[in-house]
């Protein structure tokens, strides 16, 4: 199945090489695949995945290796922000 992975910042280098616009790709995955999948597949360092969504809604750190993910949905992850 397709889904688009959105990696936003620093972690926009780890998109393959069919990404879109600088910051997403569409991807196929397995149909069991969950958000946990693809943060190992693509290699994205766990401590860096610090807001993940799913079609704008967040997902909890403890649920992301259960959230099996659906046809047409956008995974969007961001590494933790800092300012001052």
């Amino acid at each position: 199945m397709k889904i688009t992975l959105k990696l936003f910042a620093s972690l926009a280098s780890y998109l393959p090489p069919n990404k879109k616009n600088g910051i997403e790709a569409d991807i196929d995955v397995a149909d069991t695949c969950t958000i946990g999948d693809i943060i190992l597949l693509y290699k994205i360092p766990s401590k860096s995945a610090h807001l993940v969504m799913v079609n704008g809604v967040y997902i909890k750190p403890a649920e992301r290796d259960q959230y099996i993910l659906k046809p047409n949905d956008a995974l969007a992850i961001c590494p933790p922000v800092a300012g001052g």
